[in-house]
């Protein structure tokens, strides 16, 4: 009889223990069958996009799919973003931002910096900025925020001299000193690398630059890392005011700020693009 009881006992032990890890594996399970957040956001080519596909993979690991619609202007990503076909965006720096708030009426906010891109100085027809012809045509972004930021550039360089209260907003109506009777021209700052064989020189954008395969060893000047510009013009991810706290968007500024993308930018860009955390 006792073993009849033990014989008992122990099967109830059985099935309680089985029970147990029935309720274990249904948990896991329903971890498994968690639904997966996606996150539309719109980047420009290089190095925008090639910096979220470098976070990709580390997102899915987190249930995050990132979904990149590539923009080759600097319009119609914070539009989209406005209207909501974009859930975010990652082309722009904080004084563009607010500028085309400013203009367009648009409600967009920065969630945090990722990377800074110096603005370098590309030859056209003038291969030297010591060997300068007067009357040179020096081509600038026509946008307010790259053009100011151009304008000190080439001030920096002692190609002009600004009105010093003009800052990052100066226009060509700050230039208070052109020694070279530079002409500046300003145009869509994608437009720039095409146009370098009818320019003396352009101030051109990293991103565009690298898009068109121009490196920092062909720049005649680049932007110093401890400028004014550096300190203001970080490259931002951008919600929708509202959306600040949109699932899955404080794991993407974790991992874009995480070792991975880090490195991915390092060893990518040969000091094109420098991560900031």
């Amino acid at each position: 009889m006792k073993k009849f009881f033990a014989i008992l006992l122990a099967g109830v032990l059985t099935v309680g223990l089985a029970a147990c890890g029935g309720s274990d594996d249904a948990a896991t399970n329903d971890d498994s069958n968690k639904e997966e957040i996606t996150l539309k956001i719109g980047a420009s080519p290089t190095p925008h996009a090639e910096i979220l596909n470098a976070a990709k993979d580390e997102l899915a690991e987190k249930g995050i799919k990132l979904d990149i619609v590539e923009f080759t202007d600097y319009v119609q990503p914070n539009l989209a973003t406005e209207s909501g076909d974009l859930d975010a965006n990652y082309f722009q720096h904080t004084p563009y931002l607010e500028q085309f708030n400013k203009e367009q009426g648009t409600h967009l906010v920065a969630v945090g910096k990722v990377h800074f891109e110096p603005m370098s100085i590309y030859a056209g027809t003038v291969k030297d900025l010591k060997d300068i012809p007067a009357g040179t045509k020096v081509g600038i972004p026509n946008d307010a925020t790259n053009g100011g930021r151009a304008l000190l550039l080439l001030e920096a360089n002692g190609l002009i001299k600004l009105n010093p209260d003009a800052g990052v907003t100066a226009t060509k109506l700050d230039i208070t000193e052109n020694p070279y009777n530079l002409e500046i021209v300003e145009m869509e700052a994608a437009q720039l690398p095409l146009s370098l064989g009818d320019l003396g020189f352009a101030a051109i954008n990293a991103n565009y630059a690298l898009q068109n395969k121009l490196t920092q060893d062909d720049a005649l000047a680049t932007e110093d890392a401890e400028s004014v510009a550096a300190k203001t013009y970080g490259n931002v991810v951008v919600v929708k005011e509202g959306n600040e706290n949109l699932p899955g968007i404080a794991e993407l500024m974790e991992v874009l700020h995480g070792q991975t993308v880090v490195d991915f930018i390092n060893n990518t860009y040969g000091g094109a693009v420098a991560p900031l955390q």
